[in-house]
């Protein structure tokens, strides 16, 4: 089961003030962003955590971060197949559909690369020397696959639907299905998209859903 890694919470509140003291106007940045229910992330802590995170033995390394607005650019190391390669993509959140029971994220894939790090006589190695694979439409790719990937609902095209909710260690977390139960009738996400240095997300909130969300309240407190 893959978790999510660990930092010491010191180093990140660490990491965090240094970075304010270097850039003072994210303050008033995040304070007018937050006032229209849109909070953003630094790419440069983004990097920052990649970089300093204890990743498990066959994760992916090296990983870069940037923006390709309103995509975010990913560039990482990995394995596949026994092929050593370097990966690169524009990702696009298109969509997040949240409800109690699901949290369905809709991906766009564009400009995909694949690199082989050092030679290799693989099948995979020899697919993309030969430039046989269509890295146009990697939900073709996946769809194609003997098992589809954990979690994935849809794949077609450059387009790729991820329900977070069915990944083991998020499905058996009754904590998250509760908090979601009283969220999700007043909250959702309006969007997910990125400038040249952050990546934003951006809420809509609906007072329609007050009475269902106070009722999923009273629930989870017995």
């Amino acid at each position: 089961m893959l978790r999510l890694p660990m930092l010491p919470a010191r180093a990140l509140a660490s990491a965090a003030i240094d970075y304010v003291r270097k850039n003072p106007d994210e303050i008033v940045n995040a304070a007018v962003n937050a006032a229209g229910l849109r909070f953003g992330v630094p790419l440069a802590a983004l990097r920052w955590l990649s970089s300093r995170a204890n990743l498990p033995e066959r994760a992916p390394r090296d990983i870069d971060i940037g923006s390709s607005p309103p995509a975010l650019r990913v560039s990482l190391s990995l394995e596949t197949m026994g092929t050593p390669v370097r990966a690169s993509v524009a990702l696009r959140v298109e969509s997040i559909d949240m409800s109690p029971d699901s949290i369905r994220v809709g991906f766009r894939l564009r400009d995909v690369k694949l690199a082989l790090r050092g030679d290799s006589f693989t099948p995979v190695a020899t697919l993309i020397k030969s430039g046989a694979l269509d890295l146009s439409k990697p939900g073709n790719f996946v769809r194609a696959m003997p098992a589809m990937p954990p979690g994935v609902v849809e794949a077609e095209d450059d387009r790729i639907v991820v329900d977070l909710m069915k990944l083991p260690f998020m499905a058996n977390n009754w904590l998250l299905r509760r908090a979601l139960a009283v969220v999700t009738p007043i909250v959702s996400v309006r969007a997910v998209e990125t400038d040249r240095d952050h990546l934003y997300v951006a809420f809509r909130a609906t007072a329609r859903g007050l009475p269902q969300s106070f009722a999923a309240l009273r629930e989870s407190l017995g």
